[in-house]
C-alpha cells in the first residue's frame, strides 16, 4: 500500500469502486454480452435452418467461423493501440454500432462471408480492450472477480442464444417472409445498438484522462493514486520504441503462447460441438439441440466467478489452469469412448464448459504480470487474444470439421493433447514470474542496501 493511500478514508475507496463497478462493469459486459450473443447465434442459425436455406455443406460452417476469425486477428492489436490515442468511450461504442449495423445485414444477404469478415474487425475492439480497461482502473487483489464477471456476461450471452433463438424459430419462424434464423439477428441487432448509445454518455475512459460527471474531482485523483505501486497510471505518447521494449522481454512470449495453447480448450464451446452431436445422432428437435447445450455455458459460467474470486482471495492463479486441463483430458476421454452411456456424454460436454474459467484468470494473471508497463499491458493483452485467434483460425478445420460430426475423433485426442501443453506452459509463465520477482526484489535489497553505504559514508565525513 503506497503512502498517499493510507491518506484516503475507506468508505470513500469503497465509494469509487462502487462507481466505476457499476458504470465499467455494466456498459462492459452488455457490451460484451451483445459480442457473444452475435458470435453464438451464427452457430445456433445454422442448426435452426441457415445450413439448408444457404445451401450449406461440407466445411461451409466453419470457413465463415474461420473468415470471422481473420477479422477478429487483423483487428486486434489496431483496436488497442487505438486506446492509446482515441478516448475508450468513444472507440468502444463506435466498434459496437459498427457490428450492429453489419448484424442488420446479416439478416437480409444471402452470402455472409464478406460481412462476417468485416464483423471479426470490429468485435476485436471489445474482449482486450475491455481487459485493459479492467487493468487500469483496479488493483491486482480486485482484477481477478471483475475480470470473471465480464467474461460470464459473454457466456451468459452464449447462454441466452440458445434461447433467444429456440423463441424466435418457435414464434418469428416464417412471419412476415422472413425464416426464424433471420429474426435472431434482426433482435440481435436491435439489442446492441442502445447498448453503444450507453457507452457513449457513461464509459469514463481510463483514470489518467477521464472526466465522467459522476465522479468528483478528489475521486478522479484517488482512482489514480489509489494505483501507485501496482499499476502503471501515466499516460505516454506512441513510439515505435514499444516495440522494442515489448519484444524484448519475456511476457510477450510466455503470455501469448499460454493463451494461444490453452484458449482451445475452449473448442467443445466455441465450435458448438454439442449441438451438432444432437443434430448428427438425431432424436431431438430443433428446440432441444438450441437449449441442450446451454448446460454447458451454465457450468462455464459457475466455474468462472468461483475461480475468479478465489485468485482474487489467494492471489495465485495457475491452479485455475490446472483445474480446467484436467477437466478438458476427462471429457475428452469420456466422449472418445464412443460406446460410453448417453448419459455420460451429457456429462462430459457439460463438465468441458471448465475450460472457460481459464480465459478470465490468464488475462488477469497477464494484467498483474505487465502491470508496471501501461503500454505494454495493452500490447500483450492484444497479443495473447490474436495469437490465439491465429491458431483458432484453422484449428477447427483441421480437428472439429462439420464432417466428423457426431464422433469428432480427431478433435476429442486433439484436446487432450491441448490440454497437456497448457499444463507445461502454465508451468513456464509461473516459473519466468517467479524468477523476475525474485530478481527485482533482490535489485531492491541491493539499491537500498547501497543507500545505506552511501548514508554511512557522508556521516563519517560529517563526523571527522
Amino acid at each position: 500500500m503506497s503512502p498517499t493511500l493510507r491518506l484516503w478514508p475507506r468508505d470513500q475507496q469503497a465509494r469509487l469502486v462502487f462507481k466505476i463497478d457499476w458504470f465499467i462493469l455494466s456498459y462492459c459486459c452488455l457490451m460484451y454480452f451483445t459480442n457473444y450473443l452475435d458470435r453464438s447465434n451464427i452457430n445456433n442459425a445454422y442448426v435452426s435452418g441457415m445450413k439448408e436455406e444457404l445451401n450449406m455443406g461440407g466445411t461451409d460452417f466453419n470457413k465463415i467461423n474461420t473468415i470471422f476469425t481473420c477479422g477478429y486477428i487483423v483487428g486486434m492489436i489496431p483496436n488497442n493501440l487505438m486506446l492509446q490515442v482515441t478516448p475508450p468511450r468513444i472507440w468502444l461504442p463506435l466498434m459496437q454500432v459498427v457490428w450492429g449495423v453489419l448484424t442488420f445485414c446479416t439478416s437480409a444477404v444471402h452470402n455472409i462471408y464478406a460481412i462476417r469478415f468485416f464483423q471479426g474487425m470490429a468485435e476485436a475492439s471489445t474482449f482486450v480492450g475491455t481487459h485493459y480497461i479492467l487493468g487500469s482502473w483496479y488493483k491486482p487483489e480486485e482484477l481477478g472477480k471483475r475480470s470473471g464477471i465480464f467474461t460470464s456476461s459473454g457466456l451468459a450471452g452464449t447462454l441466452f442464444s440458445g434461447l433467444l433463438q429456440a423463441g424466435v424459430f418457435k414464434n418469428l419462424n416464417g412471419h412476415a417472409g422472413r425464416s426464424g434464423w433471420r429474426w435472431l439477428f434482426i433482435i440481435d441487432g436491435v439489442i446492441t445498438l442502445p447498448i453503444a448509445l450507453y457507452g457513449f454518455f457513461f464509459f469514463p475512459d481510463v483514470p489518467a484522462t477521464t472526466k465522467a460527471f459522476y465522479l468528483t474531482e478528489e475521486e478522479r485523483v484517488l482512482a489514480t493514486e489509489r494505483l501507485q505501486g501496482d499499476v502503471e497510471v501515466s499516460r505516454k505518447p506512441l513510439s515505435f520504441s514499444i516495440a522494442k521494449r515489448v519484444l524484448s522481454k519475456w511476457r510477450w512470449y510466455a503470455c501469448s503462447l499460454l493463451f494461444a495453447i490453452s484458449g482451445e480448450t475452449e473448442s467443445f464451446g466455441t465450435n458448438k460441438l454439442m449441438g451438432q452431436w444432437l443434430k448428427a445422432i438425431g432424436g431431438y428437435t430443433v428446440e432441444q439441440i438450441d437449449y441442450y447445450p446451454s448446460g454447458l455455458t451454465a457450468f462455464a459460467i459457475a466455474s468462472t466467478l468461483v475461480c475468479a474470486t478465489w485468485t482474487d482471495y489467494t492471489q495465485v492463479r495457475w491452479p485455475v489452469l490446472v483445474y480446467m486441463s484436467l477437466a478438458c483430458i476427462v471429457s475428452s476421454i469420456c466422449i472418445l469412448v464412443w460406446s460410453s452411456p448417453t448419459g455420460l456424454k451429457f456429462f462430459a460436454y457439460y463438465l468441458s464448459g471448465a475450460a472457460y474459467s481459464g480465459q478470465a484468470t490468464t488475462f488477469a494473471w497477464a494484467n498483474q504480470i505487465c502491470a508496471d508497463d501501461d503500454q505494454e499491458r495493452a500490447i500483450v493483452l492484444a497479443s495473447m487474444n490474436m495469437w490465439n485467434n491465429v491458431v483458432n483460425a484453422w484449428w477447427p478445420l483441421v480437428f472439429y470439421p462439420a464432417t466428423d460430426a457426431p464422433k469428432f475423433q480427431k478433435g476429442m485426442i486433439a484436446m487432450i493433447c491441448v490440454s497437456v501443453a497448457t499444463l507445461g506452459v502454465t508451468w513456464l509463465v509461473w516459473y519466468l514470474e517467479r524468477r523476475e520477482r525474485r530478481r527485482m526484489s533482490l535489485k531492491g535489497d541491493n539499491d537500498k542496501s547501497g543507500l545505506g553505504v552511501e548514508k554511512s559514508e557522508a556521516e563519517s565525513v560529517r563526523d571527522e
